[in-house]
């Protein structure tokens, strides 16, 4: 019995998540015994964005691990512009193989960096505007579950320190992280559930008193302080509809918090935290929680497009045929030559896949994370 609405591993592996054409042409190939062996590029033509976090690729690995064909790709987590400097677009990955052996792979493999690219770019996005300070993803609970630990996995290797989702940690090897919800307060009472919460958690579990669930924040928040027996943050969670100036009541919670002894105590906030939001309180505040801005970022629209046939450069019309070579000479700074032109700074497309065998070692995502980061500070230095 069907219970969800989700493909299966194997289900995506056999490829039945395609687009049907794609099945109708790999039958017609077969039938009418053509064979051809193709290249087919994923790139990204737009101008709408400066720049992309390119996510998703292990899975694609996995995707075509023992299907007869290869694939070079961007290391995972490298930050790209959608076009070279000499105008091309910059192609994230390459296949070569007889097309109907992978023709229905397409799919899934936009699917799985279309998506992953989009929140890793987001949350890279917003750890440029708030670069110090803590930030959560909390966004799983907007998307469907089966998703979860893929929307997880990509936020935290764009920059997010952390996740809420308690399967991401299969796929990251973090600990979930996270505070208490409302609903703890109403069950039990605010004072009695900080005090629960006190004498229950593991000592490893920060000690984050949610604050705004009755009564005026500031008080709720010098109430936390003198309850709790190490408290390390107080969390705002204030509906937009009873905020008023939010700015101003962090302040004031602030200044109260400060003038009791506690300027230890860290300001957490969440509920609606989107860019603007971190540029406007990322001087009074001590960390974000960020949900939906996340995990409903806009898919990052790669294409896949055959640019190469039986050696023969071919490609439809609005794309750049023949097989290419991406260099970098910079965070943001790429060149895009056809393959064996012109050698222009470092190579970037590395072979993932050989004849269906995986040949290259995929990092960690906190590796990945690691590499995000270090191209960032390279753009805030340029910034």
């Amino acid at each position: 019995m069907v219970r969800f609405h989700m493909a299966t591993e194997e289900e995506i592996k056999k490829g039945l998540t395609t687009d049907i054409y794609f099945q109708r042409t790999r039958d017609i190939l077969r039938k009418k015994g053509i064979r051809k062996k193709v290249v087919a590029e994923f790139t990204y033509h737009s101008t709408k964005i400066d720049w992309v976090v390119f996510a998703g690729l292990e899975e694609v690995v996995k995707l075509l691990e023992g299907i007869p064909v290869n694939l070079y790709a961007l290391p995972e987590g490298t930050i790209f512009t959608p076009f070279s400097k000499n105008g091309v677009p910059v192609p994230v990955m390459v296949i070569e193989g007889y097309y109907d052996d992978f023709a229905v792979y397409e799919t899934p493999a936009l699917g799985f960096i279309c998506q992953a690219s989009g929140i890793a770019t987001r949350a890279a996005k917003l750890r440029l505007k708030a670069w110090d300070k803590l930030i959560l993803s909390f966004g799983v609970r907007r998307m469907h579950p089966a998703i979860a630990p893929m929307i997880d996995r990509a936020a935290y290797i764009g920059g997010c320190d952390g996740f809420s989702s308690v399967i991401a940690s299969k796929f990251v090897e973090e600990e979930a992280k996270g505070t208490m919800p409302h609903a703890l307060m109403l069950v039990m009472g605010e004072d009695e559930a900080w005090r629960a919460f006190d004498e229950t958690m593991p000592e490893n579990v920060p000690r984050i008193a949610l604050i705004d669930t009755f009564n005026d924040e500031k008080f709720a928040a010098i109430k936390a302080a003198e309850i709790f027996r190490n408290l390390h943050s107080v969390r705002l969670d204030t509906p937009s509809s009873r905020r008023g100036n939010f700015k101003d009541i962090i302040q004031e919670v602030r200044w109260e918090l400060n003038s009791r002894g506690h300027k230890n105590v860290k300001i957490f906030v969440s509920g609606g935290i989107d860019e603007k939001a971190i540029e406007e309180l990322a001087d009074v505040v001590d960390g974000f929680g960020v949900g939906t801005y996340i995990s409903n970022a806009s898919t990052v629209d790669y294409a896949m497009d055959i640019v190469e046939v039986e050696g023969k450069p071919l490609a439809k019309r609005g794309k750049y045929s023949g097989r290419k070579e991406v260099f970098r000479k910079d965070v943001l700074e790429y060149y895009v030559y056809l393959q064996g032109s012109k050698e222009f700074g470092e190579k970037m497309l590395k072979k993932y896949v050989e004849n269906g065998e995986i040949v290259e070692e995929l990092p960690t995502a906190k590796e990945i994370r690691e590499y995000v980061m270090r191209q960032l500070e390279k753009i805030r230095n340029h910034l």
